[in-house]
């Protein structure tokens, strides 16, 4: 039986109707974030869904595989959401035949007979065939194989092309970078959401952890130690090079923290706030290592509350004297780092 946590928000995803905090399984893709037993992962994918988490996403490593494994072994009594990915990195004839030979090959590793939601990639945005391959998932789609179809780290421009081109209620979403210290979708993709209806599934909103109260009053870590995860080297080099420094993060956590003191929350649920209360966020994709550490309890004070007209002014004192705003030129566009 699953039991809905009341304070859990929701929005239309197409016909789907999906919870605002969602399961990133990206950590599913090495060892290096730790591991688990698959039997342990399956069960704390249930116990995440009894808790109202029942969107689960991506594709990486065994992550379908264990996803079909845990929607087989246990009686759910609500619909689970699946969002997979097919993501076109090298140069590749976007026939009929190998767009639906990627789609069968994912409805088969997630033990499903329709896709809840497919997010496309495509590497080469010089090779227009992606609207090729874009028009052959729209035919599955209508075929009863797709769900809903998205984006993943589509840049403001192509996002609107697509969204164009394709027509009204095409693209459901874009998932891409969004967070205190990466505001790129701030700076044109806003707008292209607001104009087809489109919502950003946003990851990194966390920084990979480092925005939490467990890095207020802490030294700047080593970057190249062993103790970090592949998602916090990530992030601290975002954060002491192109957004500011450590000494300005800690500033910013430190204002988060008064935040969270008046709202009796913490720094984490401060800035999950702050990405789902701008419109045109769907939801949040938190990265769990399952079976190892997560903060499903915590995650679910997210909800409840609003950040006030002085909570964000106080937030905004220290965005303004970073380059958070420059980011858009420095790294380019949502999903420019990834090309």
């Amino acid at each position: 039986m699953v039991r809905h946590n009341e304070c859990l928000e929701t929005f239309q995803l197409g016909p789907l109707i999906a919870p605002r905090i969602w399961t990133g399984l990206w950590q599913l893709s090495s060892n290096a974030w730790g591991t688990a037993p698959a039997s342990k992962i399956r069960r704390e994918m249930a116990r995440h869904a009894e808790l109202g988490y029942v969107a689960f996403a991506d594709h990486y490593g065994s992550a379908e595989i264990l996803f079909g494994q845990f929607q087989q072994a246990f009686a759910l009594s609500t619909k689970v959401i699946g969002a997979t990915k097919w993501c076109v990195f090298r140069p590749t004839d976007p026939s009929r035949q190998v767009v639906e030979a990627a789609v069968r090959e994912r409805m088969k590793r997630m033990n499903t007979k329709r896709i809840d939601l497919l997010q496309f990639h495509w590497q080469d945005y010089s090779n227009h065939e992606y609207m090729t391959a874009l028009r052959h998932l729209q035919d599955l789609q209508r075929e009863g194989l797709i769900c809903a179809i998205g984006l993943c780290n589509f840049d403001s421009i192509r996002s609107d092309e697509i969204c164009t081109q394709l027509g009204p209620g095409s693209i459901m979403s874009n998932q891409v970078q969004f967070s205190l210290i990466d505001t790129r979708p701030l700076h044109g993709m806003a707008a292209v959401c607001e104009k087809h209806c489109m919502k950003l599934l946003t990851y990194g909103t966390l920084c990979g952890g480092f925005l939490a109260d467990h890095w207020l009053h802490q030294p700047e870590p080593d970057l190249y130690s062993g103790n970090l995860t592949p998602s916090q080297r990530k992030y601290l080099d975002i954060i002491v090079r192109a957004w500011g420094s450590w000494a300005l993060f800690q500033e910013l956590l430190t204002v988060l923290r008064v935040i969270a003191d008046r709202h009796r929350r913490s720094i984490a649920n401060i800035a999950t706030r702050w990405v789902l209360d701008h419109s045109f966020v769907g939801a949040v994709l938190v990265g769990s290592r399952l079976g190892v550490s997560e903060h499903t309890r915590d995650n679910q004070k997210a909800f409840g509350f609003k950040l006030s007209p002085d909570d964000n002014a106080a937030i905004e004192a220290v965005l303004e004297r970073s380059n958070g705003r420059r980011m858009i030129t420095s790294i380019g566009d949502c999903g420019a780092e990834y090309r």
